[in-house]
């Protein structure tokens, strides 16, 4: 599209097919020529999605908005395969190359993955706590904010413990799942009963992908339903959070760890109800409570960047959705204060009246 930030796509052809293939956060699309002696050579694509990134097919006469990269069908009426991406984080590269500083995707390349991050825990980066590490592509290379809640959520692992603490202990695991004495049979219970967080990283991610219907399709808000339903822990009520020092929100329960930025957690309440249940002075005038989100969210003032554009996104996907409306609660209006030089001209005066009154 003429608003598009990606670079042109050096490549036509009248009968061209498309494959892709993933790896972490990144996806590559080959275009190759069904006549490749007659057609171009193939051109290779690497994408990035950021934040609201997607593919759509759709009738070329009616695009979606926002759809920067699109290929079309042959057929008639035409379709057209786009790239949409409202809020252009999303990107794509020409090339095949993944990008360098990413590891081992976790969903499919699981073992190289574990491997890698295994091998270098003197590595400084695992100095940070674990929740920070999780969002380390270089190391976590697949898990983005909500996957890392979910993650640790199941294995009730403070967020703010020190990451080589928690990925050391895993070793210690890995010798008694390879005991000698064990038979096969109890090893696979073992492993079952006992997931560590790396393998947890990969087996979370796959509950989405292997759902029966996808459940982050923005197009079928039923599943994206059934995905809310699927959340353990994140933007999910009762849930505690803290902003972690890249300025991602993390979501847990109970305690968040000895590495915890300073700052009470926030708890996210389990229910909203209708109408207020306070004491109505116990507010002034000006104070509500929905004033006092505003002044928090104006507080903070977050950097337009990839990280604190998510933490808007969370907050408008969060429980605030289809709440209803609440009155607005204002103190009533105290009576004006009356001197004291007023108040004893009042007395004496009744006084006075009093007395004339009963002189015979």
């Amino acid at each position: 599209s003429a608003v598009g930030r990606g670079p042109e796509v050096p490549f036509r052809s009248e009968a061209y097919g498309i494959s892709a293939v993933a790896r972490g956060k990144e996806l590559r699309l080959t275009l190759s020529a069904l006549d490749p002696a007659a057609g171009p050579p193939a051109q290779d694509l690497v994408f990035r999605f950021g934040m609201s990134g997607s593919f759509r097919l759709s009738p070329a006469a009616e695009l979606p908005r926002h759809a920067h990269l699109r290929f079309l069908t042959r057929e008639s009426p035409p379709r057209a395969l786009c790239f949409v991406d409202p809020r252009r984080f999303g990107s794509w590269r020409l090339g095949d190359a993944w990008q360098p500083e990413r590891g081992p995707c976790v969903v499919s390349e699981y073992q190289a993955f574990r491997e890698n991050v295994l091998k270098n825990l003197d590595d400084r980066a695992f100095d940070k706590p674990i929740c920070e590490v999780l969002l380390n592509q270089k190391y976590f290379n697949g898990i983005g904010n909500y996957l890392r809640a979910e993650i640790l959520y199941r294995l009730k692992i403070p967020p703010f413990e020190k990451a080589r603490t928690v990925l050391e202990a895993l070793k210690e695991q890995e010798m008694r799942k390879k005991d000698p004495s064990l038979t096969l049979s109890k090893k696979v219970k073992l492993k079952q009963e006992n997931p560590d967080l790396l393998e947890l990283c990969h087996t979370v991610p796959l509950e989405v992908i292997m759902a029966e219907k996808p459940l982050l399709d923005p197009e079928h808000p039923d599943n994206y339903a059934a995905f809310k339903d699927w959340l353990q822990c994140y933007l999910v009520p009762g849930m505690s959070s803290l902003r972690d020092r890249n300025g991602r929100t993390m979501w847990f329960q109970g305690e968040p760890g000895p590495m915890a930025p300073k700052g009470e957690p926030r708890k996210t309440p389990r229910k909203k109800s209708p109408q207020l249940k306070a004491d109505p002075e116990a507010l002034s005038p000006e104070v509500t409570p929905r004033a006092l989100k505003q002044r928090g969210r104006a507080a903070a003032k977050p950097p337009k960047s990839e990280e604190k554009e998510e933490e808007k996104e969370e907050e408008a996907d969060g429980p605030r959705k289809g709440c209803a409306r609440r009155r607005k609660v204002t103190a009533a209006p105290a009576l004006p204060e009356v001197p004291p030089s007023v108040r004893r001209s009042r007395r004496t005066s009744a006084r006075r009246g009093k007395g004339e009154t009963g002189s015979p």
